[in-house]
C-alpha cells in the first residue's frame, strides 16, 4: 500500500471557500490549468491523500480546514465545454490536457493558519507555500503538515 502524501490546495474564498466544501461533502477541483499542478493531480494524488485547505486572496490569507483526496484522477470536464471559462480548445476526449481530482471534506479547523505566521517560522523556510507562492496545488513535508494542523489547534 502506498504510503498517503500530503498537499495543500489553494481556493479563493469568494469562489470555492472551505464553508461550501463543507456544505457540498465532495467536489471536483475544476479549473486547473498549470502544467506542474495537473500533473500533481494527474500523476501524484491518490485517494486518501491529506489536503490542507487554503484561502488565497483572502483577508488573511491562510490555512482554513483539512480536505482528502476522494478519488484516482480523470480529465476535467470543463476543457471540452465552449461555455466554461475553462474551456481548452486543443483539448480532445481522446487526448485531453486537464485532470482533477474529487475533494472531500474533512475539518473546519478552529482557527485558521495565516500566512504571515507560515512565514515567520523557520520549520516553513523550504515549504513551497513560502517559496513558491503561485502554485495553486502544491506537495506538503509531513513535518509541515502536523505543524500546521497543531498552529490551527486540530485534533
Amino acid at each position: 500500500m502506498a504510503k498517503k502524501r500530503h498537499w495543500l490546495m489553494k481556493s479563493e474564498e469568494d469562489v470555492y471557500s472551505i464553508d461550501d466544501l463543507e456544505r457540498d461533502g465532495k467536489t471536483r477541483w475544476v479549473g486547473v490549468r498549470n502544467y506542474e499542478a495537473r500533473n500533481l493531480m494527474r500523476d501524484e494524488m491518490a485517494p486518501g491523500d491529506h489536503i490542507l485547505y487554503y484561502h488565497s486572496r483572502a483577508k488573511p490569507p491562510g490555512v482554513v480546514g483539512l480536505a482528502r483526496v476522494a478519488s484516482e484522477s480523470y480529465p476535467d470536464p470543463t476543457q471540452f465545454d465552449s461555455k466554461s471559462p475553462y474551456f481548452d480548445e486543443k483539448a480532445t476526449k481522446e487526448e485531453p490536457r486537464w485532470f482533477l481530482v474529487d475533494v472531500e471534506f474533512v475539518e473546519r479547523f478552529p482557527r485558521r493558519v495565516p500566512l504571515r505566521e507560515i512565514k515567520a517560522r523557520e520549520e516553513f523556510s523550504e515549504m513551497v507555500l513560502v517559496r513558491r507562492m503561485r502554485l495553486s496545488v502544491q506537495p506538503v513535508r509531513p513535518e509541515e503538515f502536523e505543524l500546521i494542523r497543531e498552529m490551527a489547534g486540530s485534533s
